[in-house]
């Protein structure tokens, strides 16, 4: 499957509030990191919406580049942990509904 892909002019024009100069930015700081192509910087639709979030959280927060670093490094390891918990459910939903049922009972008497 392919997916699609984006310039940088294309992605400037994608994003209402992206700029060059703020691309730019988040190039440097390492926050976004678009594919390496001969005709230069390409952009995936991860990278457009991760696009997006920053230059909301710039417009209404104005947070400076360390801060969204900080933020984009939060949303990362919780995207992370969504996809382990994700895992981890379809693996107990193998299991036989005695070992469900245990799972059940523990993780309620841990959250107590």
């Amino acid at each position: 499957m392919r997916f699609r892909t984006y310039t940088e002019a294309e992605t400037i024009d994608a994003i209402d509030e992206l700029t060059g100069e703020r691309l730019v930015t988040f190039i440097r700081a390492r926050i976004v990191q678009p594919v390496e192509s001969e005709a230069g910087h390409i952009y995936r639709e991860a990278d457009l919406a991760r696009l997006q979030l920053l230059c909301d959280l710039c417009e209404t927060y104005e947070l400076p580049e360390d801060s969204l670093s900080m933020v984009m490094s939060l949303v990362d390891q919780l995207n992370s942990m969504r996809g382990d918990m994700r895992a981890l459910m379809q693996a107990v939903a193998t299991e036989p509904d005695e070992v469900r049922t245990r799972i059940h009972t523990v993780i309620r008497q841990t959250r107590l």
